[in-house]
């Protein structure tokens, strides 16, 4: 690549990117620069220093560290050996340089120290007495300072240390060099929120949390729960109820019960401090002491399941049988026998 081709792609990439409207520093961010270095060699080649000028391109994967390629062109550089007869030649050749870079201080108008570090590729020309071109493979180390007269355009002064791994040899470049950054999410700080209106601290003589000018009951008491009228709250009373139903001479719980069960159970884990009683009935059919301990059955198998089965702490579940002497429907016809065959349960608590 000609140097004039090398600048008119940078030069291109400025002008194009001072016509772009989002232009800022930061993470994401595309940096485009033009360069010129002063590049002093190794001795074992043979070849005077010389001027190495070209571009490079980076984009900031974060506010602080960018990655960046670099393309130059060598001039002004000569072989330094009396091969051939006629001394000096003139040595052509290009420098490619990936390297990876941080930069010290915050994106912005200022001062940005930064250090570097990569590698690059040289191919040269004209080295007497070899034939053909030359290849070297460089680790790169650099420092320098970027100056951002604005938010995107900046100068920057650099230094360069090379170590040449083929020839296992130093060398150096001294350079300056003009660029623009564009197109990084905003560097700017955030705003500070606005500071939160303070309440106006009304009388309260009652310390009820009801202001004197709305509370309909000034004089409550110590430590009364009030509603937003400054008055004492009713407590909202809640209840469940549970019946459960039996087959005929059956104390088995059957499966449709079980989801009505685990509704008291659930409640009375919402409301710890709640008991309750398990009453188990009978039909009239049979004797009174076999229905007693029939309905006694039916209280303790609905126990198990609210205890045993959904966790409920047994200290807080009693059962009882009242036999057939409690019948809610007519024992003289099959389906109010059926109603009588149950076991009930009520718990009752104040709404939190």
């Amino acid at each position: 690549m000609k140097l004039k081709n090398t600048l008119g792609v940078v030069i291109g990439s400025l002008v194009a990117a001072s016509s772009m409207g989002a232009l800022a520093q930061g993470q994401g961010a595309v940096e485009v620069e033009a360069f010129g270095k002063r590049y002093f060699t190794d001795s074992s080649r043979d070849i005077e220093n010389g001027n190495l000028y070209g571009g490079s391109i980076g984009y900031f994967l974060t506010d602080d560290v960018s990655l960046a390629l670099s393309y130059g062109e060598y001039h002004d550089m000569t072989s330094n050996d009396s091969f051939p007869p006629d001394g000096h030649k003139d040595i052509k050749g290009n420098l490619a340089s990936l390297d990876a870079v941080y930069h010290f201080g915050q994106p912005g108008v200022g001062l940005r120290p930064y250090v570097s570090a990569g590698f690059a590729h040289q191919n040269i020309s004209n080295i007497p007495p070899r034939t053909g071109r030359d290849h070297s493979t460089f680790a790169n180390v650099g420092t320098g300072l970027k100056y951002y007269f604005t938010e995107n355009f900046f100068a920057k002064a650099s230094l360069d240390g090379m170590y040449n791994l083929d020839a296992q040899e130093a060398e150096w470049m001294a350079g300056v060099g003009v660029g623009m950054n564009f197109g990084g999410s905003s560097s700017k700080p955030a705003a500070e929120p606005a500071p939160e209106p303070v309440a106006e601290v009304c009388a309260d003589s009652d310390n009820d949390g009801v202001c004197d000018n709305v509370d309909k009951c000034p004089d409550t008491p110590a430590n009364v729960t009030v509603d937003a009228n400054g008055c004492p709250a009713v407590a909202e009373v809640v209840r469940v109820e549970l019946d459960v139903k039996f087959d005929f001479d059956k104390s088995v719980v059957k499966e449709e019960s079980y989801g009505d069960i685990k509704n008291l159970a659930d409640f009375m884990k919402q409301y710890p401090q709640t008991t309750t009683t398990v009453e188990g009935h009978t039909d009239s059919v049979g004797t009174d002491a076999y229905n007693q301990g029939l309905s006694e059955r039916r209280a303790n198998a609905v126990r198990d399941v609210l205890v045993n089965q959904y966790g409920v702490e047994g200290s807080r579940v009693n059962a009882v049988g009242y036999g057939e002497s409690r019948p809610v429907a007519d024992n003289a016809t099959d389906s109010g026998r059926a109603v009588n065959r149950r076991v009930e349960a009520e718990v009752e608590a104040e709404a939190k």
